[in-house]
């Protein structure tokens, strides 16, 4: 048996998808532990996302902007992943429940935890949907125009639902300013 057919795929089919994909890992690992929350569950969903892709790499050489094509398929594995996990949660062979996908960090990973505790406080309250919005757009820097790709929603859609989660945002974090000068109040008052 030769060894070229030993393995289903050539040298240079797996070079290419390194060209292709490579630049892109850091990004994707960024974004995957801004929606996870940990580091953990990003590197799972950055890892699940390569396997997956590399399976179809030639399709990969189709696509002209593969930045937004590349987090809307990280999005939508995470968006599946999550949906798994609420139908069927996962315990640990301890006994004890698994709390991972949850927003809960559980590894603080300085080079990617660059908000703010209050900020970051404040996106843990958002819905699902706001949070994500407000990630991908005001944190990671995508446009509005590679959103409406990624989220496959109108860009008229998209600016509406971005300043509602802002406005949220906003009324959160003011919140959490207010909350202890008005618990001294309360005790003192």
């Amino acid at each position: 048996m030769a060894a070229n057919n030993l393995f289903p795929f050539r040298r240079r089919d797996a070079d290419d998808f390194e060209q292709r994909v490579g630049p892109h890992v850091d990004d994707l690992y960024r974004l995957a532990y801004r929606l996870t929350g940990n580091r953990h569950d990003a590197e799972d969903l950055v890892q699940e996302l390569l396997l997956r892709l590399f399976d179809r790499r030639r399709k990969l050489r189709e696509i002209a902007e593969l930045r937004p094509w590349l987090a809307r398929s990280l999005y939508n594995l995470y968006i599946d992943t999550l949906r798994a996990h609420r139908r069927t949660p996962f315990a640990s062979l301890d006994g004890e429940s698994e709390t991972r996908l949850e927003h809960l960090p559980d590894t603080h990973n300085p080079e990617y935890d660059d908000l703010d505790a209050p900020l970051q406080a404040a996106l843990e309250r958002l819905n699902e949907n706001q949070r994500s919005l407000i990630l991908f757009h005001d944190v990671e820097g995508y446009t509005l125009p590679e959103l409406s790709q990624i989220l496959a929603q109108p860009i008229g859609t998209l600016k509406s639902r971005l300043h509602r989660a802002r406005a949220r945002l906003r009324e959160l974090l003011r919140e959490k300013a207010v909350e202890p000068f008005a618990s001294h109040r309360r005790v003192n008052g």
